[in-house]
């Protein structure tokens, strides 16, 4: 089925072509004056300097070759030379039953599905995770499952940041906690338990701990250091300490991920690409792209048409340690083998546009990616508090992420008792479910490059663009499906039959976008565009149920017919809130 806007573009072009002028001038687009038209075609604009003709002619002669169109049943040119279009009843309504019958409603496969690799949610080893974790996580999960639903083939890697100081700041606190662990005796020899010496509840604790630690106590700090190096440089009982931690901090990491609905295919890291380092390094300074400065060793990155300065891009600090860099560009390499993706997308704060750039230069400068893998880098805006500065604690340290989630489960139950006869236990669980819907919804209805404002008030709102309100919107058709069902009514075999009023029309022109937009969200990197799109629908349905007789019909073939567009409208809310990362309950 294709998309309502190529279809529209497709007759209109017609229309063109037999007036005589170029049919790439019947590009159709939706109304920007919705009072006046549905759509609008702008081709006699365009066309004017070409054809030396008035637009007001050509659109004149253009609205003449469309009367009697089974696609539109208005076609007005209007000054200086616009046509406004208003679709046939009949087409929309033939547009709708394929919706309703084909799959994935009836959008159309991808003539060259990619393999897209997406680097998000940031998450350190040994460090919980806190709310500038959250958009990364939501974003990334939810620009994947929107790639996958269109068609390309994507893997979703967590990359964790697990060869860092954090782990040595663990390691250290751990040794002045517990010094006669069997890790710390360099002339023990045997095998190392299997069980962590450390719980979840005492590693929560910790790392806090060692890492104020380590900001005010410079010895604290310096041995913290060299366990890094320890680990690092493989040394037995330290290398097995890092493993037990990267464990257990991955058991606490899925925990908080499994409460946003997020799951990565990949929980690779850092420590993954160690091993490849030499090689690469080696690779670059054979192929005379990497060559020592004031110590580093070091690739140019900067290129002819920059207006401002590009550093160059660090491969190894002057002691020969590693960096971010480092480690990207190994990760680059070990994926480009192993899985040779398309494209690579990274979602992380926006602040690293910079650092992102000279790494991509660097990965092509140096021949990791070809010229057809594509790197993209997606930055997010920050999550701020009602002062407009990054969210913090009443107490101004940075909330962790399970108790922002917490809170707003809170929240939202305090919301769902209120007037509403549920059982605590019921209430527990739509309160979860909704409250996700609130958090996700209110973070990615938002451009992800915006700052925004972290408003829980509003967030949990069942009414105005949140997420409660959409799942509001869904429990109310399932509520009338239900009842339809009740009383006697088959929910198989449902057909649109006629078109209605004007309330219907503006359902069913608001469900035919979905192909559109999905393909837009996808090709845009754009979850907001989900977002608009659902809470239009979510308007456009609440306007028909409160102008419509629905289960009152008295005539049963179009009480099915419009039980048919409930059953429609249900399915394409449900799936985009899944495309969201998030779903409805039965009841609210």
């Amino acid at each position: 089925m294709k998309k309502i806007l190529d279809a529209l573009s497709e007759e209109m072009g017609k229309a063109f072509e037999a007036a005589g002028y170029d049919t790439a001038l019947g590009r159709v687009t939706l109304s920007n004056r919705p009072d006046l038209c549905e759509y609008q075609c702008n081709g006699a604009m365009a066309g004017a300097k070409k054809y030396r003709k008035a637009p007001i002619v050509i659109a004149n002669e253009v609205a003449a070759r469309l009367a009697g169109s089974k696609v539109f049943k208005e076609a007005a040119a209007v000054a200086p030379g616009f046509l406004n279009l208003k679709l046939s009843e009949g087409f929309l309504l033939t547009a709708v039953e394929a919706m309703r019958t084909e799959p994935k409603f009836g959008l159309e496969a991808l003539e060259k599905p990619r393999k897209i690799m997406i680097d998000y949610g940031g998450a350190n080893v040994a460090k919980p995770l806190h709310v500038g974790h959250l958009r990364p996580a939501i974003i990334g999960e939810s620009i994947k499952r929107i790639s996958r639903y269109v068609g390309h083939e994507v893997i979703g890697d967590v990359h964790l940041g697990d060869w860092g100081t954090p782990i040595g700041m663990v390691i250290t606190e751990l040794r002045e906690r517990k010094p006669d662990l069997l890790y710390f005796d360099e002339s023990y020899q045997g095998d190392y338990p299997e069980e962590a010496p450390i719980t979840e509840a005492e590693f929560a604790e910790i790392y806090p701990l060692a890492s104020a630690k380590s900001k005010e106590d410079p010895a604290f700090k310096e041995k913290a250091l060299e366990a890094t190096r320890r680990f690092q440089k493989g040394v037995r009982g330290y290398r097995a300490l890092w493993k037990h931690i990267v464990d257990v901090s991955k058991v606490d990491l899925k925990k908080n991920y499994d409460s946003l609905n997020v799951e990565f295919d990949l929980w690779k890291g850092e420590s993954d690409v160690n091993d490849l380092i030499p090689e690469m390094v080696a690779y670059m300074k054979e192929g005379g792209w990497a060559y020592i400065s004031d110590g580093a060793l070091v690739v140019d990155v900067k290129e002819e048409t920059d207006t401002k300065e590009v550093p160059p891009c660090m491969i190894l600090k002057s002691d020969g340690a590693s960096l971010y860099n480092t480690t990207d560009l190994a990760t680059i390499m070990e994926r480009m083998r192993l899985y040779a993706p398309d494209e690579i997308i990274y979602i992380t704060d926006k602040r690293q546009e910079l650092y992102f750039e000279q790494v991509f230069r660097c990965a092509r400068k140096t021949k990791l990616v070809g010229p057809d893998t594509e790197l993209k880098f997606l930055g997010h805006g920050t999550m701020n508090g009602s002062d407009g500065k990054p969210f913090k604690t009443r107490d101004g340290g940075v909330m962790r992420l399970d108790v922002l989630v917490q809170e707003t489960k809170d929240e939202m139950y305090r919301k769902i008792r209120e007037g509403r006869e549920m059982s605590e236990e019921e209430a527990m669980e739509v309160a979860e479910t909704v409250a996700l819907s609130a958090l996700k919804y209110g973070d990615l209805s938002n451009q992800a490059a915006k700052d925004y404002v972290f408003d829980i008030d509003r967030f949990t709102s069942f009414e105005g663009d949140t997420g409660p309100y959409i799942l509001y919107t869904i429990v109310r058709i399932k509520s009338i499906l239900n009842k339809y069902a009740e009383q006697g009514g088959d929910l198989e075999g449902l057909t649109l039959l006629e078109a209605g009023g004007s309330s219907e029309k503006e359902l069913e022109m608001a469900l035919v976008q979905f192909n559109t937009m999905v393909r837009n969200a996808a090709d845009e990197i754009a979850p907001h565009k989900v977002c608009a799109y659902i809470y239009d629908l979510a308007n456009a349905f609440n306007h028909f149920y409160h102008e419509t007789r629905i289960l009152a019909e008295e005539d049963e073939a179009k009480r099915r017919s419009l039980i048919g567009l409930l059953a429609l409208t249900r399915d394409v809310l449900e799936t985009s809130v899944d495309l969201l990362g998030f779903s409805a309950p039965e009841k609210m």
